[in-house]
Protein backbone atom coordinates (compact mmCIF):
# COMPACT_ATOMS: atom_id res chain seq x y z
CA UNK A 1 0.00 0.00 0.00
CA UNK A 2 2.62 2.45 -0.95
CA UNK A 3 1.96 6.06 -1.90
CA UNK A 4 2.46 6.95 -5.46
CA UNK A 5 3.65 10.07 -6.73
CA UNK A 6 0.07 11.25 -8.65
CA UNK A 7 -1.31 9.90 -5.07
CA UNK A 8 0.70 13.05 -2.90
CA UNK A 9 0.03 15.07 -5.63
CA UNK A 10 -4.41 15.01 -5.22
CA UNK A 11 -3.10 15.42 -1.45
CA UNK A 12 -1.23 18.55 -1.72
CA UNK A 13 -3.79 19.79 -4.00
CA UNK A 14 -6.53 19.69 -1.94
CA UNK A 15 -7.22 22.28 0.34
CA UNK A 16 -8.83 21.88 3.69
CA UNK A 17 -12.67 22.90 3.45
CA UNK A 18 -12.42 24.09 7.29
CA UNK A 19 -9.44 25.93 7.89
CA UNK A 20 -8.05 26.22 3.59
CA UNK A 21 -4.86 24.48 4.86
CA UNK A 22 -3.29 21.65 2.57
CA UNK A 23 -4.25 18.50 3.69
CA UNK A 24 -2.47 15.50 3.78
CA UNK A 25 -3.06 12.07 3.22
CA UNK A 26 -5.01 10.71 -0.19
CA UNK A 27 -5.24 7.95 -2.33
CA UNK A 28 -5.83 4.58 0.36
CA UNK A 29 -4.91 6.55 3.29
CA UNK A 30 -7.46 8.91 4.85
CA UNK A 31 -7.41 12.52 3.38
CA UNK A 32 -7.12 15.09 6.59
CA UNK A 33 -5.95 18.41 8.15
CA UNK A 34 -2.78 18.34 10.19
CA UNK A 35 -4.01 22.36 11.61
CA UNK A 36 -7.36 21.48 12.37
CA UNK A 37 -8.17 18.05 12.22
CA UNK A 38 -10.77 18.17 9.71
CA UNK A 39 -11.69 14.33 8.59
CA UNK A 40 -9.37 13.07 10.87
CA UNK A 41 -11.33 10.34 12.51
CA UNK A 42 -14.30 9.55 9.37
CA UNK A 43 -14.79 6.16 10.50
CA UNK A 44 -18.33 5.63 11.98
CA UNK A 45 -17.66 3.07 14.65
CA UNK A 46 -20.18 0.37 15.69
CA UNK A 47 -19.64 0.10 19.49
CA UNK A 48 -19.78 -3.45 20.08
CA UNK A 49 -22.41 -4.17 23.66
CA UNK A 50 -20.65 -4.67 26.43
CA UNK A 51 -21.44 -6.04 29.94
CA UNK A 52 -21.33 -4.23 33.39
CA UNK A 53 -17.49 -5.58 33.91
CA UNK A 54 -16.33 -5.00 30.98
CA UNK A 55 -17.85 -1.26 31.02
CA UNK A 56 -15.90 -0.83 34.35
CA UNK A 57 -12.96 -1.99 33.07
CA UNK A 58 -12.88 0.29 30.52
CA UNK A 59 -14.08 3.42 32.24
CA UNK A 60 -11.75 2.52 35.38
CA UNK A 61 -8.68 2.15 32.67
CA UNK A 62 -8.90 5.39 31.69
CA UNK A 63 -9.79 7.52 35.11
CA UNK A 64 -6.42 5.45 36.59
CA UNK A 65 -4.56 5.64 33.33
CA UNK A 66 -4.83 9.86 33.27
CA UNK A 67 -4.41 9.62 37.15
CA UNK A 68 -1.47 7.44 36.82
CA UNK A 69 0.14 9.14 33.45
CA UNK A 70 0.10 12.76 35.79
CA UNK A 71 0.91 11.26 38.93
CA UNK A 72 4.11 9.36 37.28
CA UNK A 73 5.54 12.06 34.82
CA UNK A 74 5.32 14.45 37.32
CA UNK A 75 7.28 12.36 39.96
CA UNK A 76 9.89 12.09 37.34
CA UNK A 77 10.31 15.34 36.22
CA UNK A 78 10.18 16.47 39.74
CA UNK A 79 13.19 14.04 40.13
CA UNK A 80 15.06 15.01 37.03
CA UNK A 81 14.71 18.26 38.53
CA UNK A 82 16.56 17.10 41.66
CA UNK A 83 19.06 15.24 40.33
CA UNK A 84 18.13 12.03 41.48
CA UNK A 85 17.78 10.20 38.40
CA UNK A 86 20.54 7.57 39.76
CA UNK A 87 18.34 6.44 42.16
CA UNK A 88 17.60 8.72 44.93
CA UNK A 89 14.04 8.04 46.65
CA UNK A 90 11.29 10.59 46.52
CA UNK A 91 9.32 11.00 49.64
CA UNK A 92 5.53 8.69 49.85
CA UNK A 93 7.74 5.70 47.64
CA UNK A 94 8.41 1.97 48.07
CA UNK A 95 11.91 0.93 48.67
CA UNK A 96 14.05 -1.15 46.22
CA UNK A 97 15.50 -0.40 42.91
CA UNK A 98 13.64 -0.44 39.31
CA UNK A 99 13.50 -0.03 35.53
CA UNK A 100 11.44 3.53 35.68
CA UNK A 101 12.52 6.46 34.73
CA UNK A 102 14.10 9.54 36.61
CA UNK A 103 13.63 11.47 33.73
CA UNK A 104 10.55 12.86 32.39
CA UNK A 105 10.37 9.76 29.53
CA UNK A 106 9.53 7.57 32.71
CA UNK A 107 12.69 5.34 31.27
CA UNK A 108 15.40 5.60 33.23
CA UNK A 109 16.70 4.18 36.59
CA UNK A 110 15.02 5.29 39.44
CA UNK A 111 11.69 6.58 41.10
CA UNK A 112 8.93 5.94 38.62
CA UNK A 113 10.42 2.30 38.59
CA UNK A 114 11.11 2.17 42.15
CA UNK A 115 9.24 -1.45 43.61
CA UNK A 116 6.45 -0.83 45.78
CA UNK A 117 5.16 -3.02 48.50
CA UNK A 118 1.42 -4.13 48.14
CA UNK A 119 -0.54 -0.57 49.51
CA UNK A 120 -3.68 -0.87 50.70
CA UNK A 121 -6.07 -2.39 47.70
CA UNK A 122 -3.47 -5.05 46.62
CA UNK A 123 -4.09 -6.08 50.67
CA UNK A 124 -7.53 -6.05 50.47
CA UNK A 125 -7.62 -8.12 46.74
CA UNK A 126 -5.36 -10.57 48.52
CA UNK A 127 -7.87 -11.09 51.13
CA UNK A 128 -10.53 -11.12 48.89
CA UNK A 129 -9.03 -13.93 46.44
CA UNK A 130 -8.37 -16.11 49.72
CA UNK A 131 -12.13 -15.46 50.16
CA UNK A 132 -12.68 -16.54 46.99
CA UNK A 133 -10.16 -19.75 47.42
CA UNK A 134 -11.86 -20.39 50.77
CA UNK A 135 -15.39 -21.08 49.40
CA UNK A 136 -13.96 -23.85 46.78
CA UNK A 137 -12.53 -24.98 49.81
CA UNK A 138 -15.45 -24.89 52.07
CA UNK A 139 -17.93 -26.81 49.29
CA UNK A 140 -15.27 -29.62 48.89
CA UNK A 141 -14.94 -29.67 53.33
CA UNK A 142 -18.71 -29.56 53.55
CA UNK A 143 -19.06 -31.68 50.69
CA UNK A 144 -16.76 -34.92 52.29
CA UNK A 145 -17.70 -34.17 55.75
CA UNK A 146 -21.76 -34.98 54.63
CA UNK A 147 -20.49 -37.89 52.67
CA UNK A 148 -18.06 -39.57 56.03
CA UNK A 149 -19.73 -38.01 58.62
CA UNK A 150 -22.61 -40.91 59.50
CA UNK A 151 -25.14 -38.96 58.58
CA UNK A 152 -27.51 -41.80 57.54
CA UNK A 153 -29.59 -41.91 54.74
CA UNK A 154 -31.21 -39.61 53.08
CA UNK A 155 -30.57 -36.41 50.26
CA UNK A 156 -27.44 -35.56 52.72
CA UNK A 157 -25.04 -37.91 50.90
CA UNK A 158 -26.58 -36.82 47.55
CA UNK A 159 -26.28 -33.12 48.86
CA UNK A 160 -22.63 -34.13 49.74
CA UNK A 161 -21.48 -35.61 46.26
CA UNK A 162 -23.39 -32.29 44.93
CA UNK A 163 -21.02 -29.99 46.70
CA UNK A 164 -18.36 -31.98 45.78
CA UNK A 165 -18.93 -32.14 41.84
CA UNK A 166 -19.34 -28.26 42.61
CA UNK A 167 -15.60 -27.40 44.26
CA UNK A 168 -14.61 -29.45 41.43
CA UNK A 169 -16.04 -27.68 38.43
CA UNK A 170 -15.84 -24.12 40.54
CA UNK A 171 -11.79 -24.82 41.30
CA UNK A 172 -8.61 -23.10 40.11
CA UNK A 173 -7.77 -24.21 36.83
CA UNK A 174 -3.89 -23.80 35.64
CA UNK A 175 -3.47 -23.29 32.00
CA UNK A 176 -1.54 -26.25 30.08
CA UNK A 177 1.14 -25.25 27.07
CA UNK A 178 -1.36 -27.99 24.35
CA UNK A 179 -4.05 -25.72 25.06
CA UNK A 180 -2.36 -22.19 24.87
CA UNK A 181 -0.25 -23.50 21.92
CA UNK A 182 -3.30 -25.93 20.04
CA UNK A 183 -1.31 -26.58 16.87
CA UNK A 184 1.08 -23.65 16.38
CA UNK A 185 4.65 -24.57 16.47
CA UNK A 186 6.17 -24.41 19.86
CA UNK A 187 9.85 -23.96 19.94
CA UNK A 188 12.44 -24.64 23.28
CA UNK A 189 15.69 -23.67 24.00
CA UNK A 190 17.22 -26.83 21.83
CA UNK A 191 15.18 -25.63 18.86
CA UNK A 192 16.43 -21.81 19.13
CA UNK A 193 19.35 -21.00 21.04
CA UNK A 194 20.07 -17.50 19.83
CA UNK A 195 15.97 -16.56 20.38
CA UNK A 196 16.15 -17.99 24.00
CA UNK A 197 19.81 -16.40 24.12
CA UNK A 198 17.91 -13.29 23.33
CA UNK A 199 15.30 -13.66 25.50
CA UNK A 200 17.19 -14.38 28.41
CA UNK A 201 19.66 -11.46 27.93
CA UNK A 202 16.54 -9.53 28.00
CA UNK A 203 14.81 -10.50 31.03
CA UNK A 204 17.98 -10.38 32.80
CA UNK A 205 18.06 -6.96 31.78
CA UNK A 206 14.53 -5.99 33.13
CA UNK A 207 15.23 -7.60 36.22
CA UNK A 208 13.21 -11.20 35.80
CA UNK A 209 13.93 -14.77 34.69
CA UNK A 210 13.20 -16.24 31.43
CA UNK A 211 11.02 -19.14 30.10
CA UNK A 212 10.78 -22.34 28.65
CA UNK A 213 8.85 -22.80 25.50
CA UNK A 214 7.76 -19.80 22.31
CA UNK A 215 4.94 -20.49 20.47
CA UNK A 216 4.53 -18.50 17.29
CA UNK A 217 1.46 -17.31 16.03
CA UNK A 218 0.16 -15.37 13.12
CA UNK A 219 -1.75 -12.41 15.00
CA UNK A 220 -0.37 -8.77 15.05
CA UNK A 221 0.41 -9.44 19.10
CA UNK A 222 2.95 -10.32 21.78
CA UNK A 223 2.34 -11.56 25.46
CA UNK A 224 4.22 -13.71 28.17
CA UNK A 225 1.96 -16.14 30.59
CA UNK A 226 2.08 -19.20 32.35
CA UNK A 227 1.08 -22.56 33.15
CA UNK A 228 0.88 -25.82 35.23
CA UNK A 229 1.34 -25.38 38.57
CA UNK A 230 4.67 -24.73 38.78
CA UNK A 231 3.64 -21.58 37.11
CA UNK A 232 6.20 -22.00 33.65
CA UNK A 233 6.57 -19.24 31.34
CA UNK A 234 6.09 -18.86 27.81
CA UNK A 235 6.17 -16.43 25.23
CA UNK A 236 3.86 -16.09 22.20
CA UNK A 237 5.08 -14.76 19.09
CA UNK A 238 2.84 -12.93 16.57
CA UNK A 239 4.57 -12.72 13.53
CA UNK A 240 1.82 -10.28 12.00
CA UNK A 241 3.60 -7.75 14.35
CA UNK A 242 7.05 -9.69 14.50
CA UNK A 243 7.49 -8.87 11.33
CA UNK A 244 6.46 -5.10 11.04
CA UNK A 245 8.86 -3.79 14.40
CA UNK A 246 12.38 -3.18 13.45
CA UNK A 247 14.53 -4.69 15.35
CA UNK A 248 15.11 -2.41 18.76
CA UNK A 249 11.43 -2.43 18.50
CA UNK A 250 11.36 -6.71 18.98
CA UNK A 251 13.68 -6.07 21.65
CA UNK A 252 11.47 -3.48 23.29
CA UNK A 253 8.09 -5.42 23.03
CA UNK A 254 9.77 -8.56 24.61
CA UNK A 255 11.34 -6.23 27.39
CA UNK A 256 7.58 -5.08 28.07
CA UNK A 257 5.80 -8.54 28.47
CA UNK A 258 9.04 -9.27 30.68
CA UNK A 259 8.65 -6.77 32.74
CA UNK A 260 5.06 -7.35 33.89
CA UNK A 261 6.84 -10.13 35.78
CA UNK A 262 9.99 -7.47 37.08
CA UNK A 263 7.44 -5.24 38.54
CA UNK A 264 5.31 -8.13 40.31
CA UNK A 265 2.11 -7.25 38.21
CA UNK A 266 -0.95 -8.04 40.89
CA UNK A 267 -2.98 -10.09 38.21
CA UNK A 268 -0.72 -12.01 36.92
CA UNK A 269 0.05 -13.26 40.29
CA UNK A 270 -0.88 -16.83 41.67
CA UNK A 271 -3.16 -16.05 44.62
CA UNK A 272 -5.05 -13.14 42.48
CA UNK A 273 -4.33 -14.67 38.96
CA UNK A 274 -6.42 -17.74 40.06
CA UNK A 275 -9.49 -15.97 41.97
CA UNK A 276 -9.82 -14.09 38.80
CA UNK A 277 -10.01 -17.68 36.82
CA UNK A 278 -12.14 -18.61 39.46
CA UNK A 279 -15.20 -15.55 39.41
CA UNK A 280 -15.23 -16.02 35.51
CA UNK A 281 -15.81 -19.89 36.30
CA UNK A 282 -18.67 -19.09 38.90
CA UNK A 283 -20.10 -16.33 36.19
CA UNK A 284 -19.78 -18.72 33.10
CA UNK A 285 -21.40 -21.67 35.51
CA UNK A 286 -24.60 -19.50 36.86
CA UNK A 287 -24.98 -17.51 33.61
CA UNK A 288 -29.09 -17.36 32.74
CA UNK A 289 -30.32 -19.93 30.01
CA UNK A 290 -32.29 -18.71 27.10
CA UNK A 291 -35.86 -19.39 29.10
CA UNK A 292 -37.28 -21.79 26.40
CA UNK A 293 -39.76 -23.12 29.66
CA UNK A 294 -41.21 -22.87 32.99
CA UNK A 295 -38.49 -24.97 34.17
CA UNK A 296 -35.66 -22.60 32.53
CA UNK A 297 -37.32 -19.72 34.45
CA UNK A 298 -36.91 -20.99 37.49
CA UNK A 299 -33.07 -22.35 37.14
CA UNK A 300 -32.86 -18.54 36.31
CA UNK A 301 -34.49 -17.13 39.34
CA UNK A 302 -32.90 -19.48 41.73
CA UNK A 303 -29.46 -18.49 40.45
CA UNK A 304 -29.71 -15.07 40.62
CA UNK A 305 -28.69 -13.98 43.49
CA UNK A 306 -25.24 -15.87 43.44
CA UNK A 307 -24.93 -14.92 40.37
CA UNK A 308 -24.97 -10.84 41.07
CA UNK A 309 -22.82 -11.76 44.18
CA UNK A 310 -20.31 -13.10 41.86
CA UNK A 311 -20.31 -10.21 39.24
CA UNK A 312 -20.34 -8.22 42.48
CA UNK A 313 -17.18 -9.75 44.11
CA UNK A 314 -15.40 -9.72 40.49
CA UNK A 315 -16.09 -6.09 40.08
CA UNK A 316 -14.32 -5.41 43.75
CA UNK A 317 -11.69 -7.25 42.75
CA UNK A 318 -11.47 -5.42 39.53
CA UNK A 319 -11.81 -2.02 41.21
CA UNK A 320 -9.05 -3.11 43.94
CA UNK A 321 -6.50 -4.23 41.40
CA UNK A 322 -6.98 -2.15 38.48
CA UNK A 323 -4.94 0.98 39.89
CA UNK A 324 -1.54 -1.96 39.92
CA UNK A 325 -2.22 -3.19 36.95
CA UNK A 326 -2.26 -0.23 35.02
CA UNK A 327 1.08 1.22 37.03
CA UNK A 328 2.38 -2.17 35.91
CA UNK A 329 1.63 -1.52 32.25
CA UNK A 330 3.39 2.18 32.31
CA UNK A 331 6.75 0.29 33.72
CA UNK A 332 6.57 -2.29 31.73
CA UNK A 333 6.96 0.31 29.12
CA UNK A 334 10.02 1.18 30.75
CA UNK A 335 11.26 -2.24 30.77
CA UNK A 336 10.92 -2.09 26.69
CA UNK A 337 12.80 1.20 26.93
CA UNK A 338 15.53 0.09 29.33
CA UNK A 339 15.70 -2.57 27.00
CA UNK A 340 15.61 -1.45 23.21
CA UNK A 341 15.82 2.29 24.16
CA UNK A 342 13.22 5.19 24.08
CA UNK A 343 12.71 5.71 20.53
CA UNK A 344 12.41 2.15 19.87
CA UNK A 345 9.80 1.79 22.61
CA UNK A 346 7.54 4.88 21.74
CA UNK A 347 7.85 3.13 17.74
CA UNK A 348 6.44 0.37 19.22
CA UNK A 349 3.25 2.05 20.46
CA UNK A 350 2.96 3.44 17.10
CA UNK A 351 2.60 -0.08 15.42
CA UNK A 352 0.18 -0.99 17.96
CA UNK A 353 -2.06 0.98 16.02
CA UNK A 354 -1.75 -0.14 12.91
CA UNK A 355 -2.16 -3.32 14.34
CA UNK A 356 -5.94 -3.76 12.73
CA UNK A 357 -4.41 -2.90 9.33
CA UNK A 358 -2.26 -5.67 9.64
CA UNK A 359 -5.17 -7.98 10.33
CA UNK A 360 -6.56 -7.08 7.33
CA UNK A 361 -3.66 -7.65 4.97
CA UNK A 362 -3.44 -10.98 6.04
CA UNK A 363 -7.40 -11.32 5.67
CA UNK A 364 -6.75 -9.95 1.96
CA UNK A 365 -3.60 -12.93 1.37
CA UNK A 366 -6.21 -15.81 2.69
CA UNK A 367 -8.71 -13.98 0.09
CA UNK A 368 -5.84 -14.45 -2.59
CA UNK A 369 -5.18 -17.54 -2.10
CA UNK A 370 -8.28 -18.86 -2.32
CA UNK A 371 -9.45 -17.23 -5.66
CA UNK A 372 -6.15 -17.40 -7.84
CA UNK A 373 -7.34 -19.51 -10.68
CA UNK A 374 -5.25 -22.12 -12.53
CA UNK A 375 -1.32 -20.57 -13.39
CA UNK A 376 -1.97 -16.94 -12.17
CA UNK A 377 0.35 -17.55 -9.79
CA UNK A 378 2.23 -21.25 -9.64
CA UNK A 379 4.32 -20.77 -6.19
CA UNK A 380 3.37 -21.40 -2.74
CA UNK A 381 1.29 -18.39 -1.41
CA UNK A 382 2.20 -19.02 2.03
CA UNK A 383 6.07 -18.38 0.37
CA UNK A 384 6.66 -14.69 1.30
CA UNK A 385 3.78 -14.16 3.82
CA UNK A 386 5.75 -12.35 5.88
CA UNK A 387 8.00 -10.54 4.13
CA UNK A 388 4.68 -8.98 2.21
CA UNK A 389 3.38 -8.22 5.82
CA UNK A 390 6.54 -6.47 6.50
CA UNK A 391 6.61 -4.50 3.09
CA UNK A 392 2.63 -3.29 4.32
CA UNK A 393 3.83 -2.02 7.69
CA UNK A 394 6.89 -0.35 5.88
CA UNK A 395 4.65 1.27 3.50
CA UNK A 396 2.33 2.93 5.77
CA UNK A 397 3.64 6.39 5.81
CA UNK A 398 4.42 8.73 8.62
CA UNK A 399 1.33 10.94 8.08
CA UNK A 400 -1.12 8.54 8.48
CA UNK A 401 0.38 7.56 12.04
CA UNK A 402 -0.40 10.70 13.02
CA UNK A 403 -3.68 10.73 12.14
CA UNK A 404 -3.67 7.60 14.03
CA UNK A 405 -2.19 8.62 17.20
CA UNK A 406 -4.86 11.54 16.94
CA UNK A 407 -7.61 9.20 16.49
CA UNK A 408 -6.37 7.28 19.09
CA UNK A 409 -6.30 10.06 21.44
CA UNK A 410 -10.35 11.22 21.01
CA UNK A 411 -11.22 7.87 21.38
CA UNK A 412 -9.10 6.42 24.30
CA UNK A 413 -7.50 3.93 22.81
CA UNK A 414 -6.35 0.90 24.44
CA UNK A 415 -4.93 -2.14 23.83
CA UNK A 416 -7.30 -3.66 25.44
CA UNK A 417 -10.03 -3.11 28.76
CA UNK A 418 -6.71 -3.57 31.08
CA UNK A 419 -4.39 -1.29 29.66
CA UNK A 420 -4.36 2.58 30.12
CA UNK A 421 -4.67 4.83 26.77
CA UNK A 422 -2.52 4.18 24.41
CA UNK A 423 -1.68 8.07 23.60
CA UNK A 424 -0.35 8.27 27.17
CA UNK A 425 1.95 5.78 27.17
CA UNK A 426 3.43 7.19 24.19
CA UNK A 427 3.32 10.44 25.64
CA UNK A 428 5.38 8.86 28.88
CA UNK A 429 7.54 7.88 27.10
CA UNK A 430 8.69 10.32 24.77
CA UNK A 431 7.82 13.24 27.53
CA UNK A 432 11.63 13.70 28.47
CA UNK A 433 14.99 12.94 28.34
CA UNK A 434 15.69 10.06 25.53
CA UNK A 435 17.28 6.91 26.96
CA UNK A 436 19.64 4.90 25.50
CA UNK A 437 19.03 1.04 24.37
CA UNK A 438 20.91 -1.41 26.49
CA UNK A 439 20.70 -4.45 24.22
CA UNK A 440 21.25 -3.37 21.12
CA UNK A 441 20.61 -6.35 18.35
CA UNK A 442 22.70 -5.82 15.47
CA UNK A 443 21.96 -7.24 12.20
CA UNK A 444 23.93 -10.36 12.16
CA UNK A 445 22.54 -11.24 15.61
CA UNK A 446 18.80 -10.38 14.20
CA UNK A 447 19.27 -12.49 10.89
CA UNK A 448 20.63 -15.49 13.43
CA UNK A 449 17.04 -14.97 15.56
CA UNK A 450 15.03 -14.70 11.91
CA UNK A 451 16.66 -17.77 10.70
CA UNK A 452 15.67 -20.13 13.63
CA UNK A 453 12.08 -19.04 13.46
CA UNK A 454 11.97 -19.76 9.69
CA UNK A 455 10.25 -22.78 9.70
CA UNK A 456 8.13 -22.34 12.36
CA UNK A 457 7.19 -19.22 10.26
CA UNK A 458 6.56 -21.37 6.95
CA UNK A 459 4.25 -23.44 8.56
CA UNK A 460 2.10 -20.50 10.16
CA UNK A 461 1.62 -19.06 6.92
CA UNK A 462 0.44 -22.07 5.45
CA UNK A 463 -1.93 -22.49 8.36
CA UNK A 464 -3.07 -18.59 7.26
CA UNK A 465 -3.41 -19.55 3.86
CA UNK A 466 -5.44 -21.89 4.48
CA UNK A 467 -7.76 -20.30 6.46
Amino acid sequence: MTETAQTVGRAAGQDCPECGTRVTGGGAYVTWCAACDWNVDPEVRQEEARGRVERLRRSLAHRYGEQLFAELSGTAEASAHAGTADGAEPTNRGTGTGTGAGTGAGTGTGTVGARRGPGRDGVLAAALAVAVHGVTVALLAGGLWLLVAEWGRGLLPALGGLLIALAVVLRPRFAKLARLSGELPVLRRQDAPRLFALLDEIAEQVGTTGLREVVIGADANASVTTYGVRRHRVLRLGLGLWRILSPQERVAVLGHEFGHYAHGDTRRGLLVGSAFQSLATWRYTLAPKHPDGLMDDLVNLLTAPPRLLVEGVLVLLEHLTLRDSQRAEYLADASAARAGGTVAAAGLMDRLLVSGSVEGELGREVVAARTRIGGARREDPAEGLWERVAAHGASIPAHEYERLRRVAERRGHQVDSTHPPTHLRHRLLTGGEEVAARIVLDPARSAGVEAELAGPALRVARAVVRG
